[in-house]
């Protein structure tokens, strides 16, 4: 059972599936860095300064003691992240697009196969048939 798994993750298709997992990963990092970073701000420069991750509905106040602990946090919607995020999806679509439309570029177009040659029709079949009959008689 140990070499049929040795096997099984020694197969290349194991290997790539690992390597995919981490660059997503990867590419996930830099492209939420991206957004936050460098594209958020502009985004914000264009609405007044407005940043989108501050945006929320609170649902209730934090309860604060006294000597300024926070008894209960605040509870709210932070529906200002979930713009980021969806802006963060659009990023990562409009990339991946690109990578394989590049990709289908580079691919050899395959020529297409070369058409079978054609048969005798049904009408030159039983003309030779007929030839053939006539012939032996």
């Amino acid at each position: 059972m140990l070499k049929e798994f040795k096997k099984f993750i020694m197969t290349g298709n194991v290997i790539d599936l690992a390597v995919a997992v981490l660059l997503a990963g990867a590419t996930a990092l830099v492209v939420n860095g991206f957004v936050k970073l460098i594209m958020m701000p502009i985004v914000g420069h264009f609405t007044g300064g407005t940043d989108f991750s501050e945006f929320k509905v609170v649902l209730s106040e934090a309860v604060v003691a006294a000597d300024g602990t926070i008894e209960t946090p605040e509870n709210a919607i932070l529906y200002g992240e979930w713009i980021n995020t969806i802006i963060n999806l659009i990023i990562v679509g409009f990339v991946l697009f690109m990578i394989v439309k590049a990709y289908n570029k580079t691919k050899k177009k395959e020529e297409p196969a070369p058409e079978a040659p054609k048969g005798p029709t049904q009408e030159e079949l039983l003309i030779e048939i007929r030839d053939a009959i006539k012939a032996q008689n």
